[in-house]
């Protein structure tokens, strides 16, 4: 499976890329998953319901089976959160994962960057970035990377799919 990471800085649009990418890729008929790396606590089921209440009572992980999906969730419960080996590792079988943060992750990376964040170019002082989604090129001062435009979606993934020869 192939693996690319989308990073950048809260607010400069990775959610919304990889939304505009997604349809793309499975119109492709690609099977694409997605792992996003967040710093917020976040609730996946309703308290009450069956699944929370299983958490709640000290369950590790908790695995729920309907007509339509299915969820699993770990609790981590003290221990340090996984790292992107072992999520990836987690995942079914498929053509394409987008992760979503991991901006220090030792793999492939596009960075997404908006000027109005005010906020500096990640890829400089980054590992394996091969290019720059961005609402403006890189100033001169910087070092050289490919810029692609963030308002067009089918440059970026043409891109992406030329550098992991998905084509």
């Amino acid at each position: 499976m192939k693996v690319l990471g989308i990073a950048g800085w809260s607010g400069s649009g990775k959610t919304t890329l990889i939304e505009a990418l997604l349809p793309r890729f499975v119109e492709r008929g690609l099977r694409v998953s997605v792992i996003k790396q967040t710093h917020h606590d976040f609730q996946v089921d309703q308290p009450g319901k069956d699944s929370w209440r299983h958490r709640m009572a000290g369950a590790g992980e908790v695995l729920l089976s309907g007509p339509q999906r299915w969820m699993l969730v770990g609790e981590l419960r003290g221990a340090p959160e996984p790292g992107l080996d072992e999520l990836l590792e987690r995942l079914s079988p498929c053509d394409l994962v987008l992760v979503e943060g991991f901006k220090h992750a030792r793999l492939p990376k596009l960075e997404v960057w908006r000027a109005a964040l005010g906020k500096p170019w990640l890829y400089p002082d980054g590992d394996r970035f091969l290019a720059v989604a961005s609402d403006r090129p890189p100033p001169p001062e910087q070092p050289a990377i490919r810029h692609l435009p963030l308002g067009d979606v089918a440059v970026i993934y043409r891109f992406i799919l030329e550098f992991l020869d998905l084509t």
